[in-house]
């Protein structure tokens, strides 16, 4: 399997990159419908990530295409000189 998957945008305007262990992660989730419908235009259709154990800027609407890879995949936001992993780090 290859260690890092890249998402994108239907309209290639947005990109983020992932580890696997962050992919399949339990909590990690491609939707496609809610409510039992299909994603409305405004929800995130045709397909979007939710990863709560990311920051929202990981939270990928209109997903149009999927990569695995064997490279560390661009990440919209990285770029901008956050941090890549964007994880949540919880104090208890």
């Amino acid at each position: 399997m290859l260690p890092y998957v890249s998402l994108v945008t239907s309209d290639e305007g947005y990109y983020v990159g992932f580890d696997i262990p962050s992919i399949l992660h339990p909590q990690t989730l491609l939707a496609y419908e809610m409510n039992g419908a299909p994603l409305t235009l405004e929800h995130g259709a045709p397909l979007r990530l939710a990863t709560p154990t990311k920051y929202g800027i990981k939270q990928i609407k209109r997903i149009g295409r999927i990569e695995y890879t064997d490279k560390r995949p661009r990440d919209f936001w990285a770029e901008q000189g956050y941090d890549w992993y964007s994880e949540h780090n919880y104090i208890s």
